[in-house]
């Protein structure tokens, strides 16, 4: 999702408290990351794996100057011949302590070993934050979590996916990873790559359609 599509997307939740709440968490992520500089661990539940955030992450930690904001995915399954930066199993957590952040990701109830893995890392002094389901035994770990309910479905004789209401967790996950970015009062080297960063996006609008079309 670019800058185009959130912009829409708060505007569209505009009056809802998912623009602030959003803000809110990203800012205490950046603001347990950037200062430390101990780097920022991301890690799902064996049922959901976070790839997509961390994808995100590591484009607003170019754009914005802050490789802090980067994240090292830690998986649950890692197999032969993954690429380095998808051969980190829960193993990397038993190391996580003091000036590094690990951030959760629990659409559900994670299981048993996870959990005793994160209070294990919290223990040691890492910043624990969680992004998921709101389940009492995830939150009491976290320093700070952002609870996401389900979508409703609305009343009435269809209710697929296409009739559901509210908000799902990749939409938060989007909103949270581009407000990471964001500051306030951004640095001079924040500035000149958000114009980079415009610039690139001008060429692409004004510049003819490649042959194919």
């Amino acid at each position: 999702m670019d800058a185009v599509r959130v912009a829409l997307l708060r505007e569209v939740l505009a009056g809802t408290r998912w623009p602030a709440a959003t803000r809110r968490f990203a800012a205490s992520l950046r603001s347990s990351v950037v200062p430390h500089g101990g780097g920022l661990l991301l890690v799902g539940t064996r049922a959901y794996e976070p790839w997509h955030l961390a994808a995100h992450l590591v484009d607003e930690a170019a754009w914005s100057g802050r490789p802090e904001l980067a994240p090292l995915l830690v998986r649950h399954r890692v197999r032969p011949g993954d690429p380095a930066h998808l051969a980190v199993g829960l193993g990397r957590l038993q190391g996580a302590g003091r000036g590094e952040t690990l951030l959760l990701v629990a659409p559900e109830l994670p299981d048993g070993g996870l959990l005793e893995r994160v209070h294990d890392a919290r223990r040691a002094g890492a910043t624990v934050l969680a992004l998921g389901s709101g389940d009492p035994e995830v939150t009491g770990l976290a320093h700070d979590a952002l609870t996401v309910d389900p979508p409703e479905p609305e009343p009435g004789p269809e209710t697929g996916p296409e009739s559901a209401r509210g908000i799902d967790l990749d939409m938060v996950q989007h909103l949270v990873s581009a407000a990471a970015g964001e500051n306030s009062l951004p640095s001079t080297r924040g500035r000149r790559r958000l114009r980079d960063r415009l610039s690139r996006l001008a060429d692409q609008l004004t510049s003819p359609p490649p042959a194919r079309w």
